[in-house]
């Protein structure tokens, strides 16, 4: 894999940023079939006889164009951000990627991530650059940061912070609070702004209800008919300005810092059914929701009011009203394994009578990630909690000390029976060692079971607990363990294959921005490729151009990204060059890079030789090339 720029004289000079596009016939040389007849060159000066000069060529890839179908070998040429030809190209370019052995894909399009605080303070966008991604929607599970009045902000933190776990302390000191009140003032703020990623933001429930209806949206009363009729016209003016669409949170398991559930929770059908409506006149976006029962029956938390099942109804009636698709997240759960086929089976008789259902998922176990530094089984322990403010190699030298180690061992957590989430965080940690697996090169995210801590604790003769805890100190106290839970239910992941074949679905749930010390699932997208096409050694894998498909085509046509998605004329040059062979996800690392100093987890992919945005190389080898070609995406109806 190599780069080149041309050389000699400036061949740029007589083409200017407006030049046309002239479509031209053109054959595949004989045996290599494919269904791009014509190509879109740009067009040189008219008395030249000069080459055709594209801004850049990738050379002698292996293409997977993003729609499903077979793959083929065939050059790139990008001009002006578009791909402009395909097939065996000799002109000149400004740059050239050598693309021998390697994959030229779309760039993935990640419909739920949740940087829409980061998105005002940074522009790399990590870790959604470093994992293929090129457009990113956020504003996913009904939280969002407009409107806002001036002054109301910590609350819309403190929701952020309880649903999402991205740091208070950031939110509050990175965001440029007093610079918007309305949704389009948001997006206007983020689009003065450049990215190594497209980005585009739905407008959340969350956010709407408070805003309009103050405390008493907060507390979840019920809305009057004049706050509807409000919440409405907000909505409509954040979709006229630009929203790709509109989330909302049905699940108790959601819930502010401060303990209460999202505005909106409990909202009853005629206030969605009345967003629906706003939607259709929109004449675009999408209807994003994580419905009850989503992550379980919470009978700890109080207990859901219905299961996933039971929300289908509404969905349905939703995607009616609105005209418009509706995705929600759905994974198995162990309380009720087979759940998830039912609602799959709901949703596919739904398509059938005129709805738009796209079920959300995720082609792994949610990755719920335990290391000293984070998240971990005896955090609530007093002894522990003495010396939790110690450096990490303090820390460390300390619970390896015998005195320290029975002490912390013998104690129980200073917070049982309280019901708030880093309680019910350990306690999971406690009753989950049977799922929890080390996270070390090359990362397993479908390991035998025997492979648990638990499993390793019995084979060894020791306690559990104790096993765990010397675990914990690994690697100097950096080594990180999952607890893999949902669609892990019986040791492998054959939910998720049938789950990705369904042809209602889509992919997502990778969380980006999001749950930065608890969940590390950006890396999601590189594992289509890793497991799903090429190492899976439990069960049967799935087709390298089925899971490109989803990454990039299908996730861009439910969003309405009609630009992009695809290898084919006259698309935007966001584009994946990936070295499959040496494509891999690095184990989770720890960083202290948020604003005021906290820590996140990060996980980037090894294997993506270049990503292109609108036709600018953002990445080569790996590296970030400080390239900033990404910008807000705003939703608008179709030509």
């Amino acid at each position: 894999m190599s780069w080149s720029t041309s050389q000699g004289g400036s061949p740029v000079t007589w083409f200017d940023p407006g030049r046309g596009l002239l479509p031209v016939l053109w054959s595949p040389p004989d045996g290599l079939a494919f269904r791009h007849r014509t190509s879109v060159r740009p067009r040189g000066r008219p008395d030249s006889k000069e080459p055709t000069l594209f801004d850049v060529v990738i050379k002698g890839g292996t293409v997977v164009d993003g729609t499903g179908g077979d793959s083929y070998s065939a050059d790139v040429g990008i001009c002006d951000g578009r791909i402009v030809d395909i097939g065996k190209l000799s002109g000149p370019a400004a740059q050239t990627v050598d693309a021998d052995g390697a994959l030229v894909t779309p760039g993935w399009v990640d419909v739920h991530t949740h940087y829409d605080g980061q998105a005002t303070w940074d522009d790399a966008l990590e870790p959604s650059a470093s994992n293929g991604v090129t457009t990113l929607v956020m504003g996913n599970c009904g939280v969002g940061f407009a409107p806002v009045r001036p002054g109301d902000h910590d609350a819309l933190i403190d929701l952020m912070e309880g649903v999402e776990d991205i740091p208070g302390s950031a939110l509050s000191a990175g965001m440029p609070w007093g610079s918007w009140e309305t949704f389009g003032e948001y997006l206007d703020l983020l689009d003065q702004r450049s990215y190594a990623v497209d980005i585009a933001a739905q407008i959340a429930h969350g956010a709407v209800r408070f805003y309009v209806m103050g405390e008493r949206g907060a507390a979840n009363e019920d809305a009057t008919d004049e706050d509807i009729a409000a919440m409405s016209s907000i909505i409509a003016e954040a979709m006229a300005s630009g929203a790709v669409g509109f989330s909302t949170s049905r699940t108790i398991g959601h819930k502010a810092k401060s303990g209460r559930p999202v505005p909106g929770t409990f909202a009853p059908d005629e206030e969605l059914l009345a967003f629906a409506g706003a939607l259709r006149s929109a004449g675009h976006g999408v209807f994003e929701a994580i419905v009850a029962g989503t992550i379980g029956s919470l009978e700890r938390l109080g207990g859901e009011r219905a299961k996933p099942i039971d929300e289908l109804p509404l969905l349905e009636a939703v995607a009616h009203a609105s005209g418009r698709p509706v995705t929600f997240t759905v994974a198995q759960l162990f309380e009720d394994p087979d759940h998830w086929r039912a609602v799959l089976d709901a949703a596919a008789r739904a398509n059938l009578n005129g709805a738009v259902l796209r079920p959300q998922v995720i082609p792994r176990s949610v990755t719920i990630m335990t290391s000293l530094d984070t998240y971990h089984l005896f955090m609530g322990r007093p002894t522990y909690q003495k010396i939790a403010d110690l450096p990490l190699a303090e820390r460390v030298a300390e619970m390896r000390r015998p005195e320290v180690r029975r002490a912390i061992l013998g104690e129980s957590s200073a917070a049982d029976g309280v019901n708030d989430f880093s309680t019910l965080i350990v306690e999971l940690f406690g009753l989950a060692l049977p799922l929890t697996f080390r996270l070390c090169d090359p990362v397993d995210y479908e390991p035998r079971l025997d492979e648990s801590v638990y499993a390793q604790a019995v084979a060894a003769g020791v306690d559990p607990f104790e096993y765990m805890f010397d675990l914990l100190l690994a690697d100097e106290g950096t080594a990180f363990y999952a607890l893999l839970g949902s669609n892990f239910v019986n040791g492998t992941l054959d939910v998720c294959r049938e789950m990705l074949l369904d042809p209602n679905t889509v992919t997502g749930l990778g969380d980006a921005g999001a749950h930065v010390n608890l969940i590390s699932d950006c890396s999601a997208s590189t594992f289509h490729l890793t497991h799903w096409a090429r190492d899976r050694s439990q069960g049967e894998r799935l087709p390298l151009e089925l899971l490109v498909h989803k990454l990039s085509e299908a996730n861009a046509e439910l969003y309405g990204f009609g630009d992009r998605g695809a290898v084919s004329l006259g698309k935007r040059a966001d584009l994946n060059v990936i070295d499959f062979e040496g494509l891999r996800i690095r184990p989770p690392e720890l960083r202290y890079d948020l604003p005021t100093g906290v820590s996140r987890i990060l996980q980037p992919a090894e294997g993506y030789l270049a990503t292109l945005v609108h036709g600018e190389v953002t990445r080569r080898f790996d590296a970030d090339t400080g390239r900033r070609s990404g910008r807000l995406v705003r939703g608008a109806p179709a030509a």
